[in-house]
Parts: structure tokens; C-alpha cells; sequence
């Protein structure tokens, strides 16, 4: 797939990668909706109900915690299912973010990245001690230079604050900043907040056709990084806001 806006994507010189569905697999959780639930097809029900339950708490500016959302979202599938949630599944459940697998492609594509001379970091809505479990579990801690929360700015993406966080935190301006995610909210709020983005077109994902493009799209980081790795590092000191 190519770029919707442009032949390069400018002056990057941070990556920012969402966590879940973009670099790790949640259908690896399929195993616990089966004894759970008895159908595995509502793990897809639960992550977006526990995103609506994030995104309300953003929209009336009440911070919800990403654990507290995952773990309401479960009593709300369970109630809607009729079924008998015990406190020892739901932990199970959640606790079993913490040790998803990477996507296959995942771990030699940072690679490619970092020795291209650009920065990593992981940006996530999960809290920090979940965010540095789920990546050291998965073999990627090592590949990032920062991992950062949303949970940090008391802010979940995607509203502005935690795409503002990742500039803040290297010292560079918004346009500098790229965000790589499976998600179309996420592109969504990354290219809002003055960021640019790239989308991953996992099986599932689809962009939204409201509002801004994403610079690129690709079927899986592989994809990604030969675009991004097409265009020339800024000089020290390039791009504005």
C-alpha cells in the first residue's frame, strides 16, 4: 500500500507505536473467552467495550484507568451473556495482557527502524507497570528507547495530552512525531493533536473516512518500514510545529 498524502512523510525523527493490536496479538486472550464466556468472538466485543468506557470517561473529562475499564467491560459482556463472571476470570483475563505475543513481523521490523537512525517509543493507554510487562514479556523492551503512559498525563489517547507527552519527552516539535497504529482513533487523535501517522491494516482494521488521512498505510510493519525508512532523516534542528 502507499502513502494517501504525499510521496515522503517529512521530517520524522520520533516513532510512536501503539501497544495492543498494533505490536501484540490479543487474539492470544481467545483461549480464555472460550472457558470464560464459551465463545471466543467476545474478546472483539469486550476491547471495544472497555474503549467506549475510555472514551466516555475522556469526552466528561473523568479519567478512567485502562485496568478499571477492562475490568468493567468484562462485567458488562458477562451481564449482557447472562453469565456467572468470577473475580479469579476477570484477573485472569486481564492479567493476561500482560504476556501477549508480538505480531511475527514485529520485533526485525523496530529493529530496521532503530538502525535507521530514528527514535522508538511505545505509546500506550495501559498503565506504565503494564506497558514495561507486556513488552519485556514479549522480547521488545530492549528495542524502545522510552516506553510512556497515557496513564502519565491522566489523559487516554486519543485525546491530545499523551501524543503532546512523546514530544515533550524528546524535545521535539508535534510534526516530528509519528504515530503507528492499528487503530483509526488513534491516527485520528495523533493527526489532531499535530502529529503525523501511519495506519497498520491488520486483519479487522479499517480507517475511519471522516476527517484527515494518515502519510501511510501499510498491511504490517514490514509495510511500514519501508516507507518510512524511504525518507531522508531531517537535518539537527528541522521542522516546527
Amino acid at each position: 500500500m502507499t502513502n494517501r498524502m504525499s510521496d515522503r512523510i517529512g521530517p520524522t525523527r520520533v516513532l510512536a507505536f501503539d501497544v495492543n493490536e498494533t505490536l501484540l496479538d490479543l487474539s492470544a486472550l481467545d483461549a480464555d473467552f472460550e472457558a470464560v464466556f464459551g465463545n471466543p468472538a467476545l474478546r472483539g466485543q469486550w476491547f471495544s467495550q472497555m474503549l467506549q468506557l475510555a472514551f466516555v470517561g475522556a469526552i466528561t473529562d473523568r479519567y478512567v484507568e485502562f485496568t478499571s475499564a477492562q475490568h468493567a467491560a468484562l462485567k458488562m459482556v458477562a451481564r449482557r451473556e447472562r453469565i456467572e463472571l468470577s473475580d479469579d476470570a476477570a484477573r485472569r483475563i486481564v492479567d493476561g495482557m500482560r504476556s501477549l505475543p508480538p505480531y511475527a513481523e514485529v520485533a526485525a521490523a523496530l529493529d530496521r527502524l532503530r538502525a535507521g537512525g530514528l527514535t522508538l517509543v511505545a505509546l500506550t493507554n495501559s498503565p506504565s507497570d503494564v506497558a514495561h510487562d507486556q513488552l519485556r514479556n514479549a522480547g521488545l523492551e530492549e528495542r524502545f528507547h522510552a516506553i510512556l503512559s497515557a496513564d502519565q498525563v491522566r489523559a487516554l489517547k486519543p485525546r491530545r495530552e499523551p501524543y503532546e507527552l512523546v514530544a515533550r519527552t524528546f524535545e521535539v516539535p508535534l510534526l516530528q512525531v509519528l504515530l503507528i497504529a492499528a487503530h483509526s482513533w488513534d491516527v485520528s487523535g495523533a493527526l489532531a493533536a499535530g502529529c503525523r501517522a501511519a495506519f497498520v491494516a491488520r486483519p479487522g482494521m479499517v480507517l475511519s473516512p471522516l476527517g484527515e488521512q494518515p502519510d501511510i498505510i501499510g498491511r504490517d510493519l514490514v509495510e511500514i518500514a519501508d516507507r518510512i525508512l524511504e525518507a531522508p532523516l531531517p537535518a539537527a534542528g528541522a521542522g516546527s510545529e
